[in-house]
């Protein structure tokens, strides 16, 4: 106590402690500069009344004013206590002083700023709250001034005071320009579009600038657009016109939407024809399907809903005349409008490829019943498509204007333009060579046959520059002397109109230019062949024989023989020889058989047998591998029938050898059946011998089958048992071959029940040798099943693990299938048990030890 009234006489005489405070305050007194002593007081007196506590932090800081701990948790509590006070009390304004004092020792603390501009932001003090946010900036340095905006800002944006936001803003962005669209973004909430469109315009022209929003410089142009647009009687610093036919320059895919952005302008702002003006511009400048589309609807709709307000106006206000006759005007525009539709999207398509030959076409399709823009259209068309970078063919427009000409009774027209037509340097001959028979086909259709032949012999006349017909370097009419096409219907005209040398002329004109194909040579031979000129067609078949390889000499070489043996029969037997061997040489396999049945006839009916059979011979050694079952079975029918029956078991020999498996079983068969129907039934037995080897007996039941039967019919029953020992010896072979018997069980169940997942169902887990496992003892079960039962048969097992002595006796057993193999063995060895073997004994000779022999 007498320290407490030492203190209260000798610092203040109202201060009251509390015998608990004794330590703290001795504390203090040894060090009353440390904000650690003092902070333990305070979080001590934390329970006492405040004003106590206030009083406690007024003394440490009248001895620590610079201590910000000190500062930030007195003012923490002031505000704290006054909370839930109303903002007219007194002690508000005690708390703002004491913010104020703050800050004569703490004006560049950013936390103690924000945390006072909240609280007058909670007091509603709107002109105190703004000078304090200013002194604030003022007392703070600008690297600290980021945490200050965004509470002002925020203070700004709750009071509907725009021109105080607005000058706020304005020195925001000084510091901050990339946050501009919270700035328009705001004016556009504040309907100060004005000033938003000027910012937006200096965003958009700011290469440098980032949206914080991650919007595109097209975004922002498109916000632009959309603002001016829709608003124009509120902005009225910018050029809109100006602006948006800058982005149709900078934005080229977009350009639809930036026109209708235009139109919508004008036809809010009142201008409506202006605003058609810009639709007619668009619709005549736009690139693309998509922007015509664009523009199109949106240019309809308007016209629609002028029509509509055009409508309900003279509803209301009663019909005059005047108002009768703007209305027929505008219906009538919007008629129009929809009808030119298809016209205008064809011009769009032009001008994305003004050479597209097939959309010139459609647009003068468009135009049908209107000859003076069908004219015009064909004239621009040809005008306009460059042969070279056409899309189509480009002489099928001036066939078409010709045509169009012809149809209407101006041939002297049709003629020009057909003239003017073979002077175009086309891409391809062709094209220029169906403008000369298109020429042709004109005067034909007239029935002038002498102009159309001058026509094709002028086309056909030799340039005075040769040039080959494809070489590009050339111009076309260099190059359309060698064009097939005019010379094929030039050698039509002179086979109707001309000459039979005129005709002849052309045809050997086509092969000596080289030009020919296969059946223009079998044209000019039988052109010849009609005039009666055989040995001329020869030469022609010849020339052209001469002029081609396999297989394009295919059609020459049949029809020439076929014709030669029509002619000379067996008059020219060797001629004929010599032409077939001459076929043959280097024929293909492919082509081989035609020419080998044909060179066979004519020696059967002008030529020797043995020549024939020869050929027949070389036939099956000829033809594809596909072809030589057919051969040789026309080889032993014609043999048969020539030499007889007996003749053809060197060529069943022969095909068995040659041909594959299955048609050398199918060979088999049937050289068996011919020996059996001669009598030779051992000669039968040794083939059905020799095709078993290739007989699978799960596979070719139908074999077994068929040589079964033969030996029931010819046989006894050594050769049965011959044939099922054969047969068992096959079937072993083919089991060991693991690899063919997995295929063929696969085979037998696919085709037994469609799938491997069929065998086992349920099992889908199992892998496929266990299937096959599985399916091969349900054929083994399926067999036994099928099989007869055999009447008092007893089938002995024997175990594995069976005794000598069992085994002994199961030997005593009789079998009843035992076959009798006679008397001939010797009684010793019918005498010996069956756990008996007999061993007999050699000398070696010593010869055989050589060195290695013993003393």
């Amino acid at each position: 106590m007498v320290v407490m009234a030492r203190l209260s006489r000798s610092e203040r005489p109202d201060l009251v402690f509390e015998e608990e405070d004794l330590p703290y305050e001795e504390e203090i007194m040894r060090n009353q500069f440390s904000v650690k002593c003092w902070l333990r007081y305070i979080e001590f007196k934390q329970g006492a009344p405040k004003p106590r506590l206030n009083q406690l932090y007024e003394r440490a800081l009248k001895l620590l004013p610079c201590s910000y701990k000190l500062w930030y948790r007195y003012l923490k509590a002031r505000r704290a206590q006054v909370k839930h006070r109303c903002v007219t009390d007194p002690a508000y304004e005690d708390v703002n002083n004491c913010h104020e004092r703050a800050f004569v020792f703490m004006h560049k603390m950013p936390r103690l700023w924000l945390d006072y501009c909240q609280f007058l932001m909670d007091q509603g003090r709107v002109t105190h709250t703004r000078r304090t946010f200013d002194r604030a900036l003022r007392a703070l340095p600008i690297t600290q001034h980021s945490r200050i905006w965004p509470l002002y800002l925020r203070f700004l944006r709750s009071h509907p005071l725009p021109e105080t936001a607005v000058r706020g803003y304005r020195r925001f962005l000084k510091l901050s320009p990339e946050s501009a669209e919270e700035y328009i973004e705001y004016l556009k909430s504040s309907d100060r579009l004005d000033e938003a469109a000027q910012r937006l315009a200096t965003v958009v022209n700011d290469e440098r600038f980032v949206s914080k929003a991650g919007k595109s410089n097209y975004q922002l142009w498109h916000e632009l657009c959309d603002l001016i647009s829709q608003n124009p009687d509120k902005v009225q610093s910018l050029n809109v016109d100006a602006i948006i036919r800058g982005g149709l320059t900078r934005f080229t895919d977009q350009l639809g939407k930036l026109w209708c952005s235009l139109a919508d302008y004008y036809i809010r702002s009142g201008h409506f024809e202006k605003a058609r003006d810009v639709y007619e511009e668009a619709i005549r400048t736009v690139m693309t399907v998509r922007d015509f589309t664009q523009v199109f609807d949106s240019y309809a709709q308007f016209e629609e809903s002028m029509i509509a307000a055009k409508m309900e106006t003279a509803s209301e206000l009663g019909r005059e005349e005047d108002d009768d006759v703007d209305l027929e005007l505008r219906l009538a525009r919007f008629e129009q409008l929809i009808s030119r539709r298809p016209l205008l999207l064809n011009s769009v398509l032009l001008r994305q490829n003004p050479h597209h030959v097939h959309e010139w076409h459609k647009r003068v399709a468009l135009h049908q019943g209107r000859p003076r823009e069908i004219i015009n259209t064909y004239t621009e068309a040809v005008q306009t498509v460059d042969p070279f970078k056409a899309t189509g063919k480009p002489h099928t427009l001036w066939v078409a204007f010709a045509k169009f000409y012809e149809d209407n009774g101006q041939l002297d027209d049709a003629r020009i333009i057909l003239e003017k037509a073979t002077k175009v340097s086309f891409k391809q001959v062709d094209d220029l060579a169906s403008v000369w028979c298109e020429c042709g086909e004109l005067e034909l259709r007239h029935e002038n046959y002498d102009q159309a032949l001058r026509l094709l012999r002028k086309a056909t006349a030799l340039p005075a520059r040769r040039a080959e017909y494809f070489d590009g370097s050339e111009p076309v009419q260099n190059r359309v002397y060698k064009s097939l096409k005019v010379w094929s219907m030039l050698a039509d005209l002179e086979e109707s109109l001309g000459t039979f040398q005129s005709t002849k002329a052309v045809y050997d004109r086509i092969l000596d230019l080289r030009i020919a194909t296969p059946q223009i040579v079998i044209n000019y031979a039988m052109f010849l062949e009609e005039h009666k000129y055989f040995e001329e067609s020869f030469k022609a078949y010849e020339r052209g024989i001469s002029l081609f390889k396999w297989p394009n000499v295919s059609d020459i070489w049949s029809t020439y023989l076929t014709k030669f043996i029509a002619r000379y029969g067996g008059r020219k037997l060797e001629r004929a020889r010599d032409l077939f061997e001459q076929a043959l040489d280097g024929c293909p396999p492919k082509y081989a058989k035609t020419l080998y049945l044909l060179y066979a006839q004519l020696e059967e009916e002008w030529g020797l047998a043995r020549h024939a059979m020869a050929v027949y011979e070389r036939a099956t050694r000829a033809v594809e591998p596909a072809q030589q079952y057919d051969m040789f079975n026309i080889y032993i029918k014609r043999a048969a029938e020539i030499y007889g029956v007996t003749h053809t078991r060197g060529i069943y020999q022969k095909a068995i050898e040659v041909l594959s498996d299955e048609h050398a079983r199918e060979m088999c068969l049937r050289f068996a059946d011919m020996e059996c129907r001669l009598g030779e039934i051992d000669r039968a037995r040794a083939i059905y011998s020799f095709c078993s080897q290739i007989c699978d007996p799960r596979t070719t039941g139908a074999f077994w089958q068929t040589w079964k039967d033969f030996e029931v019919r010819h046989g006894n029953e050594d050769t049965i048992r011959e044939m099922l020992r054969i047969r068992r010896s096959v079937q072993a072979t083919y089991n060991t071959q693991v690899n063919f018997m997995a295929s063929q069980m696969l085979k037998v169940s696919g085709s037994a029940t469609g799938t491997v997942s069929d065998l086992a169902p349920g099992q889908s887990g199992m892998d496929d040798m266990k299937l096959l496992e599985q399916r091969a003892e349900q054929l083994a079960a399926e067999a036994e099943r099928d099989q007869p039962p055999r009447a008092q048969s007893k089938i002995l097992f024997v175990r594995s693990d069976a005794s000598r002595e069992e085994l002994a006796e199961l030997a005593q057993q009789a079998n009843p299938e035992e076959i009798e193999l006679g008397e001939d063995e010797d009684e010793d060895e019918m005498d010996l048990e069956p756990n008996e073997v007999r061993l007999e004994q050699q000398s070696v000779p010593a010869a055989v030890f050589g060195s290695l022999k013993e003393d």
